[in-house]
Formats: structure tokens, C-alpha cells, sequence
């Protein structure tokens, strides 16, 4: 095994362990997952971990000593962020593969709403802010105190605060359905990893050429101890994609078997596709 392939194995082991973890550590989680997308720093610290770690601690630093309430906590952490440190979002950040990645986000100052959100929950949690992630359907925000009184914030918009009226307005623009409260309990970390995830591999579906992309966020998701079963063959395809034919088709036989139970029919087709990434070798 080269010392790259080593490296790998050991950040995927990290990645599973601590997603396996009583309580994960959603900015270790989204470090490791940065990694995958190659080195942030020289050695000996080649992913940046430990360097955005220590830039987590010296935001946490910067924002003023002492208790306050949900809404002075989003507005110290707006003044901050989105003010004094200019952290937010815009259309372009979506066609970016760094807007998804942790390392590259405290770096640019720019990325995704949930990778922003992310930047906000583990700078607030440092500092002892009553702060969680809201998973809203197409645009993930932070909320601040008790999750009954929806006080939330846009981090992508820089921090502004967002009013229920306001949630409503983007639940249905990206929906078309009303907003429900189950929209607006606290996201765990996990769920907030997987949708990461989700967004990388929506971004590499789009670039066929980055089908390497695609691969290593299917592989983490499939390290998650929940995630949808479908992903398995979703790898066995783009193994085949890549050309690796043999892989490919053992994985889509695997997979058959275990849906065969419920959709005999379903699991067929997937084997007769696994003939066929077979024959692609003769």
C-alpha cells in the first residue's frame, strides 16, 4: 500500500469512528471529509485540520465574553462572521467544489449554506451559544436558544436574522409546499454530513470528468452508520462507469441479493446489468 493509499484508509477510518461516536464532532467530520479532495497545507499538517481547528478557536475567541440571549448571540455572531470577517455566500459558490469543503471555506470566507451554517454552529458552540443547524429543504440555516422560538439566521446572507414569514417565503420557493414544523428541529450531525455529501455528489454529477469526486463521497457516505441503501448500487455504477467492470458488477450482484426479498423483479434487472458490465471485458 503507497503512503497516499495509507493515508486514505487511516482519515476513512477517523471519518467511520467518529461517526460511530456518542456524540460526532461535526467540524472533525466535515475536516476529514475536506480531505478528500486533497492537501489544504504543507505537511505535517497536510489536510488542514489542525489549522482550521485553531482558526474554529480563535474566531470563538473574538466574540465577547459573556452570557446573552438567543437573539444577542445570532447578532454577536452576525456582527462577527458576516460583519467584521465577511463570511457569506453567493450564486458562484454553488458552481465550486471548495464551497463544500470545511478547510476551504474558513480559508475563502465563502461557501455553501450549510458548510456557512457549519462555520457558524462550531464557532457559536465554542463559545457556548445555545446553537443548532436547521436543515430547511434548499437551504440549511442556524438557529439560536430553545428550537420553539425560531430564532434563526441566514449565515449565507452574511447573518441576517430570518423572521418565520422569511423561513415560510424559502420553504415554498424551494418546495412549493408550506413550511411544517419538522422542518425546524435541530439537524444532527450526521444528517448534516450525509446532506453535505449529497451536495458534493449532485456537484460531480453534473462533471462527468470528476467521476473520482463522485466516488469518494459515495464512499463516505457508505461509512455513515445511516444512509440509504440505494447508494450501494449508485457505487457499483460508477464503478462501472470508471471502467472497473469487475468491481463494478460483484457490487451490483451484492447488492441484488439483498433487495431481492423485497422486489424480486428490481433485484433481476440489477443482475442482468451486472452481466452486461461483465461482458464489457470481453
Amino acid at each position: 500500500m503507497s503512503a497516499q493509499d495509507s493515508g486514505t484508509a487511516e482519515r476513512r477510518r477517523r471519518f467511520a469512528d467518529e461517526a460511530r461516536a456518542e456524540r460526532p464532532d461535526l467540524a472533525l467530520l466535515c475536516l476529514l471529509l475536506g480531505a478528500e479532495a486533497g492537501p489544504a497545507a504543507p505537511a505535517p499538517d497536510p489536510y488542514g485540520i489542525d489549522a482550521a481547528q485553531i482558526e474554529l478557536d480563535r474566531l470563538a475567541g473574538l466574540l465577547p465574553y459573556g452570557a446573552r440571549g438567543a437573539r444577542e448571540w445570532a447578532s454577536a455572531l452576525a456582527e462577527l462572521l458576516g460583519g467584521r470577517c465577511g463570511f457569506a455566500g453567493s450564486s458562484t459558490d454553488y458552481q465550486r467544489l471548495d464551497s463544500s469543503l470545511l478547510q476551504q471555506v474558513l480559508r475563502r470566507r465563502r461557501g455553501l449554506p450549510i458548510l456557512l451554517s457549519v462555520v457558524w454552529i462550531e464557532v457559536a458552540r465554542r463559545a457556548g451559544a445555545p446553537v443548532y443547524g436547521v436543515a430547511l429543504p434548499g437551504h440549511f440555516v442556524v438557529g439560536f436558544g430553545d428550537p420553539a422560538e425560531r430564532v434563526l439566521a441566514d449565515p449565507f446572507a452574511g447573518g441576517a436574522p430570518l423572521s418565520g414569514e422569511d423561513a415560510e417565503l424559502m420553504v415554498v420557493s424551494a418546495t412549493g409546499a408550506p413550511l411544517e414544523r419538522s422542518m425546524t428541529v435541530p439537524a444532527r450531525p450526521l444528517e448534516t454530513v450525509l446532506r453535505i455529501l449529497n451536495n458534493i455528489r449532485a456537484w460531480a454529477s453534473a462533471r462527468p470528468e470528476r467521476t473520482d469526486v463522485a466516488l469518494w463521497a459515495l464512499e463516505l457516505s457508505l461509512l455513515l452508520p445511516s444512509h440509504p441503501a440505494r447508494l450501494r448500487y449508485e457505487r457499483a455504477q460508477l464503478l462501472v462507469q470508471r471502467g472497473e467492470f469487475l468491481r463494478g458488477a460483484a457490487e451490483m450482484e451484492e447488492y441484488a441479493e439483498v433487495v431481492d426479498g423485497i422486489e424480486p423483479t428490481a433485484a433481476e434487472a440489477i443482475r442482468h446489468r451486472a452481466r452486461a458490465a461483465r461482458a464489457l471485458l470481453n
